[in-house]
């Protein structure tokens, strides 16, 4: 885990609230399958926490679309070029909940402006 100076972890310091995969089936409308397979297929990324080790997701990575909640636009496309580029989940969620300041927030607040395109040429360019 990367920290910050004062030795807080970015993504726990970042990360608004943290979503159980029942709270994010619940929030997008489907089942926990349904929300277990957009993990294995890096639609989503989650990780564990707390005592009792509860595999945790982000709830920047749910926001409302047209026909309600769904998977934030840019987020699946991101996460396979930041495999691409080799990184691991703990290493993605780093670097989407790290402030960039020439985005400028982070590159998940730049997903949520729907600014997608200038996130993904970064998350391409980590490749090279």
């Amino acid at each position: 885990m990367s920290e910050t100076q004062d030795g807080t972890d970015v993504v726990e310091a970042a990360v608004s609230e943290w979503l159980t995969v029942p709270d994010v089936a619940e929030r997008l409308g489907t089942d926990v399958i349904k929300v277990r397979a957009l993990l294995k297929d890096r639609q989503l990324l989650a990780r564990r926490r707390g005592e009792r080790d509860v595999l945790s997701i982000p709830a920047e990575f749910v926001q409302d679309g047209p026909d309600g909640p769904q998977v934030l636009k840019g987020l699946p496309g991101t996460l396979v070029l930041l495999a691409d580029a080799r990184y691991s989940d703990e290493e993605a969620l780093r670097w989407l909940f790290t402030a960039d300041d020439t985005l400028p927030g982070t590159p998940v607040d730049a997903l949520r402006a729907n600014r997608g395109t200038e996130v993904r040429r970064r998350a391409q360019a980590l490749g090279f």
